[in-house]
């Protein structure tokens, strides 16, 4: 069908049930969540609104007050290690800490450009190396996380994801949620921690919404937000084991918890499940517990990390270092408008399972793929692009770049863009649109970090 827009897609969402694109600027009401709701911050937003009207906004620029909202347990010891917070959904959270300004010594870290270098720190280089280097804590608790538990609860997740999740206790599994006409409504990985328990890793509130929608009038499955009561700590780097191990009795070799497999297990007194997954694209596990002994997890790990060289590293390089590895951020990088072949997750599609909401649409779409979501490489160093800019094939525009950051790894500037299909080819040269200049970039194969996997299976 063709894509409808302002008032006509309204009335198509009103009559078919659902909307055929996302209307980012006013998108679904049923992604806010209850602080968003409170007068206090609607009268606050209302007022920031009328004040930014003519305002030329910073993509990172975070919103005015009330703040801050939502901290996590790591929140004091993050302030004790200098940390500087940007806000999203509510959280603080650090985009870099000043305690690791001493890393920047001796290590090459570009100077973007001055629209670039607001929210911007050399740190963020330093952070992104030292992960690669050594290990670093994050601070994940902002990511939505729900609790899908009941007898029905596989076969109810199995019904709306595109993977196959009604495996082994302990599997995790990498899935999307589709609309109806096959486009991505989220990206979650899907954990099964008892033959009736599954936590998911979700995107947002819109995720709570699509699965309670969706629940079977039986009472067979229950979903509840499990976020405001736990909380995860991303240790990851090379050194990631040397951490861990020590710390506890139950194994965390390669044998004994592999790749996308999780299990529970004491850190020291902290009761904790443990995913081994890395959106860094280096060893290491998400760690989640109870918002009650966050800080103690912090403590134990921290403990254990510094006298390796260890770091706590911020938002910054954790971006930087997700896009070295081609990871796709859902509401950034793809939307409802597009499809999973198009976004480049196309092997998280499992066409030979059961049915799945959106699977009929996908099966008619999958030999249709007109753009795709392309990784481009930036040689210039000061040439750093902040997402949403034009891309152009001589004077044509043909897309506009989602996300970008530098790529301290690999010394270039990166930048994801959705492009036309046939010029979705590794080697082919394209501008990006930046205030009054043309940045040249190149398309690139990916992942540009580390394409055997080796680092993050080892």
């Amino acid at each position: 069908p063709p894509y409808p827009r302002d008032g006509r897609a309204v009335a198509v969402w009103l009559v078919v049930g659902y909307c055929y694109t996302l209307l980012l600027p006013v998108r679904d009401v049923n992604r806010y969540e209850p602080h968003q709701l409170s007068p206090e911050s609607v009268l606050a937003r209302d007022c920031q609104n009328f004040v930014e009207v003519y305002d030329i906004l910073h993509p990172l620029q975070p919103s005015g007050k009330p703040r801050p909202i939502r901290t996590s347990p790591f929140y004091a010891r993050q302030q004790e290690h200098g940390a500087f917070f940007l806000e999203a959904n509510g959280w603080e959270r650090p985009q870099w800490y000043e305690a690791n300004a001493g890393l920047v010594e001796g290590r090459t870290i570009p100077t973007p450009n001055d629209w670039a270098a607001r929210y911007w720190s050399p740190i963020v280089g330093a952070e992104a190396q030292v992960t690669r280097e050594t290990v670093a804590l994050y601070d994940m608790t902002a990511l939505k996380r729900l609790e899908v538990s009941g007898p029905g609860a596989a076969g109810f997740l199995e019904s709306l994801v595109t993977g196959k999740v009604a495996k082994s206790v302990g599997s995790v599994t990498y899935t999307l949620l589709l609309d109806h006409d096959g486009g991505i409504r989220s990206d979650i990985t899907v954990a099964r921690l008892a033959r009736d328990l599954f936590q998911v890793g979700a995107n947002g509130n819109l995720d709570l919404d699509w699965l309670t929608r969706h629940l079977p009038a039986d009472g067979t499955v229950q979903v509840r937000d499990i976020t405001p009561g736990t909380c995860c700590i991303g240790l990851w780097g090379p050194l990631a084991r040397e951490v861990l191990q020590p710390l506890t009795d139950e194994d965390f070799s390669d044998e004994g918890l592999k790749y996308f497999r999780a299990k529970r297990a004491y850190i020291g007194s902290v009761p904790v499940t443990a995913m081994r997954l890395s959106y860094v694209g280096e060893l290491g596990w998400e760690l989640y517990t109870t918002a009650d002994q966050g800080a103690k997890l912090w403590d134990t790990l921290w403990q254990a990390a510094e006298p390796l060289g260890g770091i706590i590293a911020g938002r910054g390089a954790f971006n930087s270092l997700r896009l070295e590895k081609g990871y796709r951020s859902f509401g950034t990088d793809m939307t409802y408008e597009h499809d999973p072949y198009e976004a480049g997750v196309g092997f998280a599609v499992k066409l030979d399972k059961g049915d799945f909401v959106g699977k009929a649409a996908l099966e008619r779409r999958k030999s249709d793929v007109r753009r795709r979501l392309s990784c481009l490489t930036i040689d210039d160093p000061r040439a750093v692009v902040m997402g949403k800019e034009p891309v152009y094939d001589g004077d044509r525009a043909v897309g506009y770049v989602t996300s970008a950051a530098h790529g301290h790894t690999i010394g270039k500037g990166i930048a994801y863009a959705w492009l036309p299909a046939e010029l979705a080819t590794p080697g082919t040269t394209v501008q990006i649109g930046y205030f009054d200049q043309r940045i040249e970039a190149t398309v690139a194969e990916e992942p540009l970090f580390d394409p055997t996997m080796s680092r993050l299976r080892g």
